[in-house]
């Protein structure tokens, strides 16, 4: 019990302390662990769970890194550049057009499961349209943080995987119930843009300037020198490759991305002074995003602590004991509404091996079956990404210039509505049954 007071005081200190602005979020997410895990009584193994979730964090800051370079590398050379231009020229400088087609590009570019992907595709894209047009980028955060969190319950997306293996369901019979509230909560977020857009138009107006201007890129001299327009195919389609390749699972994310960036840098900037100039003009950017992604990498690793006897398993026995037996029937809803504050306060590695075996037991007692629980421990899902342990949300909070608190904020009351729709789809289809 000590130890599960001590996991959500965490939580709730860094949280206050990013929200009060008293440390930035990266001091708070070294500092705040490190000083819970002592108060633990872990000692000098602080440092060493810490180590640890840094090493579970590895392929994360590898992929981030590798992704930000090779995305920096193609906007450098000019490769969204048309897109960007046309887009713009179609909106017409309409916010309104603007919002509904960033909230369909992410739910398109958040079928390959990787939300680090996602967020910079959109952002690369969409980020210029929204400068010159001066929408305001929470929107765009917002959109593509509602689409990707209703797209990564496809099989191969992080928590659903996980589900299957715990729960021993096939791919098929997972997606089949989900399906119907990801197709009506994805509709749900073109409303939510059609709603910001018709706020933005009204704040903004249509912008003809922007719009006759579209088909031409602030840049300096030397950004300029550093465009190649002449490449914008082979960009395109070295950038398919890479991105078909993730899809099909053909190596890992960071390696397809390194690759990538090292033939892009090859052949976009053969001479090596042009290559490093092109390299440290993305460092900032790039160091800025990896520093938080190891900051959470130490949160994790101390809130995990010491194997099967930290603070995320300590949450998971206390999350099972507060349950009354009379509340029995109602299990499977019961598994819904905990896998809410579960997935923000755990990562889903935490949740979905640590709390829900014992959830599924105890569930499985009062007679409901593999599918009907695997389905409510995904439906927390819809609140996951605003937890400060999803190392990728601060890149897009660094690509959106926005602060977690505003993030977190502004976004939780859009999420609500995927919850409710996939709780009512559960309900009304039999999934989340009352026995």
């Amino acid at each position: 019990m000590n130890l599960a007071f001590l996991g959500f005081a965490m939580i709730i200190v860094f949280m206050a302390l990013i929200m009060a602005k008293k440390l930035s979020p990266f001091t708070s997410l070294i500092l705040v662990p490190v000083a819970f895990g002592l108060l633990a009584g872990y000692g000098w193994d602080t440092l060493g769970y810490a180590m640890d979730g840094i090493k579970s964090v590895a392929s994360t800051f590898a992929m981030m890194t590798f992704a930000i370079l090779y995305f920096g590398v193609m906007l450098t050379a000019g490769m969204f550049d048309p897109m960007v231009d046309h887009v713009v020229a179609w909106c017409k400088g309409d916010p309104l057009k603007v919002l509904v087609g960033t909230a369909i590009l992410a739910a398109f570019v958040s079928l390959d499961g990787d939300g680090t992907t996602t967020v910079m595709i959109c952002c690369t894209a969409m980020i210029p349209i929204y400068n010159r047009l001066k929408i305001k980028k929470i929107y765009l955060a917002t959109l593509i943080i509602l689409q990707n969190c209703i797209m990564n319950l496809i099989p191969w997306g992080g928590p659903t995987a996980r589900v299957m293996s715990v729960m021993k369901l096939d791919a098929g019979e997972i997606l089949a119930p989900l399906v119907p509230g990801m197709v009506l909560s994805a509709i749900y977020v073109v409303g939510v843009s059609y709603y910001l857009g018709l706020k933005e138009r009204k704040r903004l107006g249509v912008a003809k300037a922007a719009a006759s201007e579209a088909h031409k890129v602030e840049v300096s001299p030397e950004e300029q020198e550093w465009k190649r327009p002449k490449l914008i195919f082979f960009n395109l389609a070295l950038t398919a490759a890479v991105i078909v390749s993730l899809i099909m699972g053909l190596a890992s994310s960071a390696i397809l991305f390194g690759v990538g960036t090292a033939i892009a840098l090859v052949v976009n900037y053969p001479d090596q002074k042009i290559q490093r100039k092109v390299i440290s003009s993305l460092a900032p950017d790039m160091i800025n995003v990896v520093m938080m992604v190891l900051g959470a990498g130490v949160l994790m690793g101390i809130l995990n602590g010491p194997e099967d006897a930290g603070m995320s398993n300590a949450i998971a026995q206390f999350l099972v004991s507060v349950i009354p037996e009379s509340l029995g029937r109602y299990f499977a809803v019961i598994i819904a509404v905990i896998s809410a504050p579960g997935t923000y306060l755990l990562n889903n590695d935490a949740f979905y091996y640590g709390v829900l075996p014992p959830l599924a037991a105890t569930a499985e007692a009062y007679g409901f079956t593999s599918l009907q629980i695997g389905f409510a421990a995904l439906m927390g899902q819809a609140f996951h990404f605003l937890s400060p342990l999803v190392p990728f949300i601060y890149l897009l909070m660094d690509q959106t210039e926005i602060t977690l608190a505003q993030y977190q904020g502004y976004i939780f009351r859009w999420c609500v509505g995927i919850f409710v729709i996939f709780m009512v789809m559960g309900l009304a289809l039999g999934y989340l049954p009352v026995l």
